[in-house]
C-alpha cells in the first residue's frame, strides 16, 4: 500500500505534536507546519531527524504551496489559550478565518480529507447542559473572548460551506479541556496555572467562586478520538471530550492533594465571558467513532504532573512564554 501524507498544521503545539506522533506511529508520512507564535520547536525535537517528518516553517494565514500530494490535512494553528488569544487577537481571528480559507483551498487542490479542530469554545457560557453538538451556543460576540470563539464558529461555517459547495471531505471536532505532557506551564489554562503554582510554592488561584465546573480530558483520549473521526465518513462536528465534570474548587483540593503541597486557595474576580459550565455531551463520538475516554483523571494528572516536575526549572517561573511583537496583526 502506498504511503499516505498528511499535514498538520500547529505541529509544534500541545495537541499538533501529539498528532505528529501518532501518525508517524501509524506509517503516514507526516509534513508538520508551524510559526513557533505559540508552538515550541522542542515539542517536535524528537521527530524532526524521522524519515517520515517533514518540516515546514510557515504561518498559514498566507498563501500555502506544497508541491507533493497530500491525502489528509489537520488544522491545529490556533492560539488556544486565553493568554495568548487575547494579547494577540488579531492573529487569533486570521488564522481561523483566512488561514481556514486557505487550508480549505489547499485541501480542494490535493482532493484530500480535511479535519478541523473547533473547541467547546463555540458553546460560549451554555445554557444547555451537557452540551451536545446540536445546541447552538451563548457566545458574546464583542466580548474579549469573542476573538477566539468566533474564529472557531466561522472556521466552522466556512468548512460546512466547501463541505456543501465543492463537495469536499470535512470532519469538525470540537475539542473540550485537554491536558497532558507538552502543554506550557504558563498558558493561563487552569491545569498548568495550579500545578506551576504548587512547583513554585505559591497558593493556588480560583477566579470566581471555584463553582464553576470543567471536564478534563487526557491528551492520549482526545488523539485517539480525534483520529477516529478524521478516518470515519461523518462531515458534521462531533464533541471529543471527557464527560466527567468537577468544580474548579474541587479540582484545586485535588491537585493540592496529588503534589503534596500546603498552599491554600485564593479567590479573585472571575474574568469576563469565562463559561461557568462545560461538559460534553459524547452520546454522538460513542455511537458513531466507538469511542469514549479510558484515562481517568487521577491517573492522567499524575502523568502530567511528573512531566512539569521534570522541565528545568527555569521553566516552573517563566512569566512570559513569547514576544508576539514582531508578528503581523494588520
Amino acid at each position: 500500500m502506498q504511503e499516505k501524507t498528511v499535514l498538520i498544521t500547529g505541529a509544534a503545539g500541545f495537541l499538533g505534536s501529539h498528532l505528529c506522533d501518532r501518525f508517524i506511529a501509524e506509517g503516514y508520512a507526516v509534513i508538520g507546519m508551524d510559526n513557533f507564535i505559540t508552538g515550541d520547536k522542542k515539542n517536535i525535537a524528537h521527530v524532526l531527524d524521522h524519515p517520515q517528518f517533514q518540516f515546514i516553517k510557515h504561518d498559514v494565514t498566507e498563501y500555502i504551496k506544497i508541491e507533493r500530494d497530500v491525502d489528509y490535512i489537520l488544522h491545529f494553528a490556533s492560539p488556544a489559550s486565553p493568554i495568548d488569544y487575547l494579547k494577540i487577537p488579531i492573529q487569533t481571528l486570521k488564522v481561523g478565518s483566512l488561514g481556514t480559507h486557505n487550508l480549505l483551498g489547499l485541501a480542494k487542490a490535493k482532493a484530500a480529507r480535511i479535519l478541523i479542530a473547533s473547541t467547546s469554545e463555540v458553546y460560549g457560557d451554555p445554557l444547555v447542559h451537557p452540551q451536545p453538538e446540536t445546541y447552538y451556543g451563548n457566545v458574546n460576540t464583542i466580548g474579549p473572548r469573542g476573538v477566539y470563539d468566533e474564529a472557531k464558529r466561522f472556521q466552522e461555517s466556512i468548512t460546512m460551506a466547501y463541505h456543501r459547495f465543492h463537495g469536499l471531505e470535512t470532519r469538525i471536532v470540537r475539542i473540550f479541556n485537554t491536558y497532558g505532557p507538552r502543554m506550557r506551564l504558563n498558558d493561563g489554562r487552569v491545569i498548568p496555572a495550579f500545578m506551576g503554582q504548587a512547583l513554585r510554592g505559591e497558593d493556588l488561584t480560583i477566579f470566581g467562586d471555584g463553582l464553576q465546573t470543567r471536564s478534563f480530558c487526557y491528551v492520549d483520549d482526545q488523539i485517539e478520538g480525534i483520529y477516529r473521526l478524521l478516518l470515519s465518513d461523518y462531515s458534521y462536528p462531533v464533541n471529543i471530550g471527557n464527560p466527567h465534570e468537577i468544580t474548579i474548587k474541587d479540582f484545586a483540593e485535588e491537585i493540592i492533594k496529588l503534589t503534596e503541597t500546603t498552599q491554600k486557595i485564593i479567590y479573585k474576580e472571575l474574568p469576563v465571558d469565562d463559561p461557568l459550565q462545560r461538559q460534553p455531551d459524547i452520546t454522538l463520538a460513542k455511537e458513531l467513532l466507538d469511542w469514549e475516554p479510558t484515562v481517568s483523571r487521577t491517573q492522567g494528572m499524575e502523568t502530567t504532573f511528573n512531566y512539569f516536575k521534570s522541565l528545568n526549572k527555569n521553566e516552573w517561573y517563566k512569566s512570559e512564554h513569547k514576544d508576539f511583537s514582531s508578528f503581523n496583526s494588520k
